[in-house]
Formats: C-alpha cells, structure tokens, sequence
C-alpha cells in the first residue's frame, strides 16, 4: 500500500457499506455514527493531519541551515500519528518526509534502521532515533529555534 490515499479511501468505501447495512435493517442514528467512525478514521489516517512533506535532500539541506529536526513517516503509521499529534503547532516547524513518496527517504530509513523501514525516525544534527519520544523532539525543536 504504497500509495498514500489509499488506506483512507478503503476507510471510506468500508464505512460507507456498513453504514449502508445499517441503514437497510432500517437503524439511521447508528448508521449515521458508523459513517462518521470511519470517516473520522480516513481523515486521521490521510496525508491532511501532517505538514506537506519535501524530500529527503530537501529536508537535509532545510535541515543544516536552520537545525530543525527532520522527521521520516508514512501514511497510515500509528506511531507517526502519535508522534504528530504529540507535537502539536509546533510539528509543523519540522521537515517532514514522506518515505512511500520519496525513495531516496525511504532507502535512508533503510540504511540506520538495517534494511526496515521503521517509522518515526527522526534525525536531529545528522543523528537518527527511531520513534522517539514526542516530548523528546519537542524538546529538539525548541532547541534548534
């Protein structure tokens, strides 16, 4: 599943039938909260909830002159999303790599983490730590500000 819409849009498809089933044995408030469920779910599980993402050499340039952390995700990922909601405002003052959009993010995901692509893993002053804590890389951001 590589591509970064597509868990969303199977969230909505899935919900979308179960509200319909729902509906049919003639139960609308319920149907109705299914629905909701599982757009609620596509929407946090999309590319909306994170700042645009750049690519890795983008990232590593933006990354050197200004000392901000660069954070490697994937839609979908729960601890990215952790890690995102976690960091509040201030997430979006990070340089945010998407690794199912950029192969060269990926392969540098690859490279610390031994061949997995492990998700978070943020680089802070060209060292890498994977799913940090939040508190942690905020702690980074204000530092690099």
């Amino acid at each position: 599943m590589r591509h970064p819409w597509a868990l969303p849009v199977l969230l909505v498809l899935c919900g979308s039938v179960a509200a319909t089933g729902v509906f049919l044995r003639g139960v609308g408030g319920a149907g109705i909260a299914v629905l909701v469920v599982f757009l609620l779910l596509a929407i946090v599980n999309s590319p909306l909830i994170f700042p645009s993402s750049i690519s890795a050499a983008e990232a590593g340039r933006r990354s050197a002159a200004d000392g901000r952390p660069v954070v490697y995700w994937r839609p979908g990922c729960a601890y990215c999303l952790r890690l995102r909601v976690r960091l509040g405002r201030g997430g979006r003052r990070l340089h945010w790599v998407d690794i199912w959009r950029d192969p060269d993010g990926a392969a540098a995901v690859r490279a610390v983490n031994d061949g997995d692509e492990t998700v978070p893993t943020v680089v802070v002053s060209g060292r890498p730590y994977v799913n940090p804590d939040p508190a942690w890389v905020r702690d980074q951001l204000s530092r690099s500000a």
